[in-house]
């Protein structure tokens, strides 16, 4: 897989011999670059060299020549910063190989099946920064049976034994027991970064035991994790003294926490710069933390409301007051549980703010448009459909310097009666030119609004269109959506992430197939005639990295189509559509190094077993493939057959 390759540069050509630390490895990159082969032929060797070069005097100046030369190159990579300049550099030849190796800090893990830690360790010696992702992505819509797998725990043994000076994990959709955090918290005295992103099978025992123990700890972010309440009062386990935190996000942990412990916390965290606390954290108590934090840039508000002070009519403090204050405030998110009569305490820092999230917010245009005629720099901006058309026409008129826009769906049924529609949608096209990401949900679309989108923000990067009922029209001509879709493949030259449904046929997958060179992501929904779009794109989009479809109509044909590209991607999800357990079979027999996984509800072991059989036989669920270096997997559970 030519992705793995990117992420890891592993060559499956190259030797054992090469791994890192071996003497082997060693004399074989010095007899590459001439340092001769032994007896006569090392002082011929020599000789010809001194006498077509002079630059050597004997084999000890060759051997110094290239320590020099060694370093030089060291030095040099340690320049590189874009993991994605030093894979190339690592593919130059051998001794670049391991030189790049050996001067690389941070490792990005795409996949973390796609290779071993084992292998990991041995090549990358000197590594601080480590960051993994597990299941894909699909498994947010509970489209993957739970307890599938993405374990930390053989990570984070190898890591223990190998890099004693980590200081920073960044984890993605992986299973992290409490017994990892502790290990975690024991093996690496300078550790000073987790965060855990959409994560799941750990308690507050286990943040605790790392709030105590990781002394120079300066970023916990627990981020849409599912977290267990273990009655443990973790946010008292930090040190007594002076910390070094500068990020501290608990937004997902649903308990309460101790307010005063984090009170005391936030006092004693000079450097403290984001902070996103829970929905047991009222905005009396949120008045208290930023009081004694003025210096936050990012602020997770959790509850935005008072119930003690309604229930006891008790008076409130000078909220506005205090935001007013946050004069480094540039990102404000949290507002769960949100009472819109306490909005307009916001305003004195709407000016400075280049983030809004009000995803969690279901408040009205009405509500919207005060907050919003404040907001000038606004750069990124998250919200709920509740805000309609009339909202997000507030928006485009006010925000000309927006990049991202997110809504999100209230309702997110098919069949629900969704309040945003084209209108806003073409409104943000006109009024933000500078658009460069775009997830919209929305039960109506037209061909002619998305069409505008393409032609006045040609700069988008990304761009995801859910219409959430499924292969709906263009609502006002009644024609399928491929023209919009087209349009955007073809104007916005940037892109590389697309998400796409509605009424689709095979002629908007060929506009992709022509015309998206640069999509490395790539979500379909309830779209397709035939084989023939999947065919399109496996064949066009040559840089295709992540492809993810779910209900539609593509079978064995269309799958088998991608057999040239497959071990260059680095996943491919497809769910509720029309593929065979033979199929499927045959595309394993002709990959070897593709790890070819189907699977079935756990439910489905309640089944009558001749009915079970049967639909295994001539019908796949879910299929996940990937490219691995090692192998199938040895942990895959009951409902996960790999071919």
């Amino acid at each position: 897989m030519r992705v793995e390759q990117v992420e890891m540069s592993q060559d499956n050509d190259r030797p054992p011999t090469l791994d890192l630390g071996s003497d082997a490895a060693a004399n074989k990159t010095r007899n590459c670059s001439g340092g001769g082969g032994g007896g006569g032929a090392v002082a011929e060797s020599a000789s010809k060299t001194r006498n077509c070069t002079g630059c050597y005097g004997d084999l000890a100046a060759s051997g110094s020549a290239e320590n020099t030369l060694h370093n030089v190159l060291e030095n040099v990579l340690h320049f590189l910063t874009s993991r994605h300049d030093r894979n190339a550099a690592s593919l130059v030849c051998k001794s670049w190989y391991r030189v790049e190796a050996l001067t690389r800090s941070e490792l990005f893990i795409g996949n973390c099946y796609a290779v071993s830690p084992r292998r990991v360790t041995s090549r990358f010696k000197r590594v601080r920064s480590v960051t993994i992702k597990g299941r894909p992505r699909f498994s947010d819509f509970n489209l993957m049976p739970p307890n599938w797998g993405a374990h930390f725990t053989p990570w984070v043994a190898a890591m223990a034994k190998s890099y004693p000076w980590l200081e920073r994990i960044y984890l993605k959709r992986m299973s992290v027991t409490d017994d990892d955090l502790a290990l975690l918290a024991e093996s690496f005295p300078g550790f000073k970064e987790l965060v855990l992103f959409c994560c799941e099978g750990f308690g507050t025992s286990g943040i605790a035991v790392v709030a105590s123990r990781c002394r120079q700890l300066r970023v916990l972010d627990l981020i849409e994790s599912d977290i267990a309440d273990d009655e443990v009062d973790w946010i008292s386990c930090f040190p007594e003294k002076e910390t070094y935190l500068e990020s501290l996000v608990f937004d997902c942990v649903e308990c309460p926490i101790n307010f005063e412990a984090l009170e005391m916390l936030v006092s004693r965290s000079p450097l403290l710069k984001k902070l996103g606390v829970n929905r047991y954290v009222s905005i009396a108590q949120l008045y208290h933390l930023i009081v004694r934090a003025p210096q936050l840039t990012h602020l997770g508000t959790g509850s935005f409301c008072n119930p003690e002070a309604m229930i006891h009519g008790e008076p409130e403090p000078d909220y506005a007051a205090a935001f007013a204050a946050c004069k480094s405030l540039v990102c404000l998110s949290g507002f769960k549980d949100i009472l819109p009569d306490y909005l307009p305490f916001i305003y004195p820092a709407c000016a400075n703010l280049t983030t809004l999230n009000l995803s969690y917010a279901n408040i009205s245009a009405e509500q919207l448009k005060p907050v919003i005629s404040h907001c000038h720099k606004l750069q990124t901006f998250w919200a709920l459909d509740s805000i309609c058309d009339e909202g997000l026409q507030a928006v485009a008129s006010t925000c000309k310097d927006l990049q991202e826009l997110r809504v999100f769906p209230v309702d997110p049924r098919e069949d629900g009666e969704g309040p945003i529609s084209e209108v806003g949608f073409q409104a943000i096209s006109e009024g933000c030119r500078k658009l460069q990401y775009i997830l919209y949900f929305c039960q109506r679309m037209t061909n002619a609004a998305v069409i505008a989108m393409s032609k006045n923000c040609q700069d988008l990067v990304v761009f995801r269109l859910c219409i959430m009922g499924r292969h709906q029209p263009d609502h006002k001509t009644g024609e399928p959506m491929d023209e919009g879709f087209g349009a955007i493949v073809i104007n916005c030259k940037k892109l590389t992430r697309l998400a796409i449904s509605g009424l689709l046929t095979d002629r908007a997958f060929s506009y992709i197939g022509k015309y998206g060179k640069l999509v490395r992501t790539l979500s379909v929904a309830f779209a397709g005639d035939s084989d023939l779009g999947l065919k399109f794109v496996l064949e066009g989009c040559l840089r295709l990295q992540k492809l993810e479809i779910r209900d539609s109509p593509f079978g064995n044909g269309g799958l088998q189509s991608g057999l040239h590209h497959y071990y260059n991607m680095r996943f491919l999800w497809m769910s509720a559509c029309k593929l065979s357990r033979q199929g499927c079979q045959e595309v394993a027999r002709a990959m070897p190094h593709l790890v070819v996984e189907v699977m079935r509800n756990e439910n489905d072991e309640e089944v009558d077993n001749h009915i079970q059989v049967e639909d295994m036989e001539n019908h796949v669920q879910v299929l996940y493939m990937y490219r691995s270096l090692e192998g199938p997997r040895d942990d895959a559970p009951k409902f996960v057959d790999i071919l």
